[in-house]
């Protein structure tokens, strides 16, 4: 399949994955607002919102949640910003769920924001192992 989150789900493409279950996986962002901004998409492929089966919403959102809470205690960050597109602006044809860890003054203004790197893959992993560590102390769903 074409669609590069289909290919990270499979495992067909590398991503720093910090969950994944029969529902959802979530990895970082290649070009993160933040360290610790994470895609969180639905296991089978679903374009946008209203293409996900209702009998998935339910369980896919208490993933997005629960991933919420571990990106703000693992980045430790005042709060997040929880985002998604729906076709417009949405880079990747697959759903996603942005989840980005802020904080006071961080930079971030409207919608015009600036992309940054992760300094080098071991940045990265140390990043995903801080949310992977994480989600192993937040509550299971």
């Amino acid at each position: 399949m074409d669609c590069v989150f289909c290919q990270v789900v499979s495992g067909e493409t590398t991503a720093h994955r910090v969950f994944e279950d029969d529902t959802a996986v979530a990895f970082l962002d290649r070009r993160p607002l933040f360290p610790g901004h994470v895609l969180v998409v639905p296991r089978s492929h679903a374009e946008t919102l209203t293409d996900l089966p209702p009998d998935v919403v339910g369980p896919f959102f208490a993933r997005v949640r629960r991933i919420t809470g571990a990106v703000e205690h693992g980045m430790a960050a005042a709060g997040s910003f929880v985002a998604m597109n729906n076709r417009v602006s949405q880079s990747v044809p697959h759903l996603h769920v942005h989840v980005v860890p802020r904080n006071p003054k961080d930079g971030l203004r409207g919608f015009f924001w600036p992309r940054t790197h992760y300094s080098d893959d071991t940045h990265a992993a140390a990043t995903a192992d801080r949310l992977r560590a994480a989600l192993a102390r937040e509550p299971g769903t």
